[in-house]
């Protein structure tokens, strides 16, 4: 596992992230973190602005899913990136972020979806870990 909590794995078709993270919170800013990497977001220099990302799911698979899909849907539709999170989870199903946002430089590979295959996470002796395919 790599230093950031995160690592790409061998998928069939698509692309794959293993993530790993000591809490929930930890976890999701490391799939975040992952999967602007594996995309390769690269951030341009400018104004950085603070934005607050408020969403629900009706569990935390549903809720990891529909974070890096508003992710995505930020960074396609509005041209800016993100370069830190500071997450809280309430339950399983809520989500409060403040990210810092910085305006796009560019995408080296577009990534169409985040998928629910095999989705699935795992409580480890210590953190959690989830596998994350992505359609791409």
């Amino acid at each position: 596992m790599e230093p950031q909590g995160y690592e790409e794995i061998e998928h069939t078709a698509d692309w794959a992230l293993r993530v790993r993270g000591n809490n929930l919170e930890e976890l999701f800013r490391n799939a975040a973190l992952g999967m602007l990497q594996l995309a390769g977001v690269e951030p341009r220099e400018g104004l950085a602005q603070k934005r607050l990302i408020e969403l629900q799911a009706t569990d935390s698979e549903g809720l990891l899913v529909t974070w890096l899909e508003e992710i995505l849907f930020i960074l396609e539709s509005e041209d800016v990136t993100f370069t830190e999170f500071d997450l809280r989870l309430e339950g399983n199903t809520r989500l409060t972020a403040t990210v810092q946002e910085a305006p796009l430089m560019n995408i080296k590979e577009h990534i169409k979806a985040v998928t629910y295959h095999n989705l699935r996470i795992a409580r480890m002796e210590n953190g959690f870990e989830v596998t994350v395919v992505f359609d791409v």
